[in-house]
């Protein structure tokens, strides 16, 4: 059995917020999950094409834009998931930080982060 506590865990820094990894590829679970924190007024441009991924929304609000150019709002007890690899930007609302439950399959290593200069940030 594992047990971690956020406090337990160290804050991964991943360009626009913090990432708090609790299960990582280490752990043998075949997926990650995270509580990441998406800095206020930060605007991240995402595409992971080696995961699939899945976030819960605790906390704040903000949007998510999908490659269409389709809004949808987040906001706490809201799920969105990116199924098909989807490039996609998360927006943190002005005022407050959003927080996140996410789930990473397959697992990540755990130190991973983004390169926000790129036309979308990816895992390689």
């Amino acid at each position: 059995m594992i047990i971690r506590k956020l406090s337990e865990t160290a804050g991964v820094e991943w360009g626009n917020g913090l990432s708090h990894r609790f299960l990582t590829l280490k752990d043998g679970m075949g997926y990650t999950v995270t509580h990441t924190i998406v800095r206020a007024g930060t605007d991240s441009a995402l595409e992971y094409r080696n995961h699939l991924e899945a976030c819960y929304c605790i906390a704040g609000s903000g949007k998510v834009i999908d490659s269409a150019g389709d809004e949808h709002v987040i906001e706490a007890g809201t799920l969105y998931a990116l199924d098909k690899h989807d490039p996609h930007h998360l927006i943190a609302s002005p005022d407050q930080d959003m927080v996140l439950v996410c789930m990473f399959t397959p697992a990540l290593i755990g130190d991973e982060s983004h390169n926000l200069d790129d036309e979308y940030s990816y895992y390689d």
